[in-house]
């Protein structure tokens, strides 16, 4: 049985295609269920004989394997693009190794493309398309008769438009032809009410052997250039302490739903390693690392959504387009500090089950931009997200996706500026950095930490 917001959505995408109009662009908050939308419209229209055929592409092996069951479930047969089959589930890395060949074959069928996070496709001309927006414009969209585009975060973290959507002038507001907000999802209890706890210290106290500098919060530390933030996500102490409240979070939760779920996004494996190890010790929590590198991470995933396990670490593979409903507390400890990835990661939480306690919790330090994006998370489409033509070169387009996209492979440990880092695992809370040129010795201290708990959608009556 489809949710009002789905069936409204198949009525008018499918009134739009019957009356000559062949995209349309559908922006439904993480969560609510776009992929079994988008499955119900292809079956409408294969159904009715309007398409042979649907092509769905997405941003990972992960999702992909996601929409491949979700739309054979739906339309009763195998979604594997083999003879007999009316659809195939991609990826869009694979569209370069896609021959013209089979999109020449594909051109003489009708053929709805179902496009889900859409805004991994940046760019709308030749100056400032990413490769997967050029392949989007320039041959994908040829073969197709009609076209689908899905996402839950309308634009891009580098400013360029999203491939496919149209945007108002001069304002540069993206125009969806449907659209279902976060605060529509709470209120028709599609999606839980978000508490977002952020985590911060009264006091740090910096030192080398030039004396030390005291700062009353960790983002007035971070920004004084002493320490950068991967420094505090990495620092035992503060891991202690964020972990320690999820885990609390999480066992007052399992009291009512024993199945309930933590996901931790961790920066690097040696990172989701060194918070395995404090779960596991001083927690005697079970857990699960899924990573770039996990061999046949779709499984490791599907057999942790199926258990009682109580945390799943991840490392760039679960942000956007991951179903595990279970999950219910979050603790965000990644580098990545971009509003995009931020809103895909706290929709893995809002999904709802049947349940009692429906909480949702997300715990992440007081950092500047992390802050910010906390206390906008009920603005559906944030202002600094509107998109403005200017021209962005090639070179500037890809440098940017390199750096912010959701599945691209986070190695790279962020080092404080010509030094070292490690991290003491002492009762003092220290951040060590250790000066190659001169050897000289710096610390910094946190003491008294304390949280600010942002509870968005607070006057909204949703009765669970």
């Amino acid at each position: 049985m489809l949710r009002v917001w789905q069936r409204e959505c198949v009525q008018l995408a499918h009134a739009k295609y019957k009356n000559g109009v062949s995209h349309f662009l559908a922006q439904a908050t993480p969560g609510a269920g776009k992929t079994i939308m988008a499955a119900c419209l292809a079956k409408k229209l294969l159904d009715e004989k309007m398409i042979d055929f649907v092509v769905c592409f997405s941003p990972s092996k992960v999702v992909a394997a996601s929409i491949e069951n979700t739309f054979s479930r739906h339309l009763a047969c195998k979604f594997k693009g083999q003879i007999g089959d009316k659809g195939i589930s991609i990826t869009y890395q694979s569209l370069r190794s896609v021959s013209q060949a089979f999109w020449d074959t594909l051109a003489n069928y009708r053929v709805l493309c179902v496009f889900d996070e859409i805004h991994h496709c940046g760019g709308d001309n030749d100056d400032n398309y990413n490769s997967w927006g050029y392949h989007t414009l320039g041959i994908v969209q040829k073969a197709a008769t009609y076209t689908l585009a899905l996402t839950g975060t309308p634009w891009r973290s580098n400013q360029t438009p999203v491939t496919l959507a149209t945007y108002s002038d001069p304002e540069g507001k993206i125009l969806c032809d449907y659209q279902y907000t976060l605060s529509q999802a709470v209120q028709d209890r599609v999606c839980r009410r978000p508490n977002i706890a952020l985590i911060d210290c009264n006091k740090t106290e910096f030192s080398d052997s030039n004396g030390s500098e005291v700062f009353g919060s960790i983002n007035e530390l971070v920004s004084s250039g002493y320490v950068r933030y991967s420094a505090v996500i990495k620092n035992t102490d503060a891991l202690n302490h964020i972990l320690e409240e999820g885990v609390n979070r999480l066992k007052r939760i399992r009291r009512t739903n024993k199945c309930a779920g933590g996901l931790i996004v961790a920066s690097s494996i040696k990172h989701a390693r060194q918070i395995a190890q404090i779960l596991s010790k001083r927690f005697s929590q079970s857990t699960t690392i899924v990573t770039y590198k996990t061999q046949d991470a779709q499984s490791t995933i599907q057999r942790f959504r199926d258990s009682a396990c109580s945390w799943i670490i991840s490392v760039g593979m679960i942000s956007e387009g991951t179903d595990i409903p279970r999950l219910q507390v979050c603790c965000y400890l990644s580098n990545i500090k971009t509003e995009l990835y931020f809103r895909q990661v706290l929709g893995r939480i809002l999904r709802t089950t049947k349940d009692r306690d429906q909480e949702a919790w997300l715990y992440t330090f007081a950092e500047e931009k992390l802050l910010q994006f906390a206390e906008q998370v009920e603005t559906d489409i944030p202002e600094s997200c509107t998109f403005i033509s200017k021209s962005v070169s090639n070179h500037q387009e890809l440098s940017v996706l390199t750096e912010t996209s959701l599945y691209s492979d986070t190695r790279d440990e962020d080092m404080v500026a010509n030094g070292l880092l490690s991290w003491d695992s002492s009762d003092k809370c220290d951040l060590t950095r250790i000066a190659e040129d001169s050897g000289s010795f710096q610390h910094v201290h946190l003491e008294g930490f304390n949280q600010r708990v942002i509870e968005a959608f607070r006057d909204i009556k949703s009765q669970y």
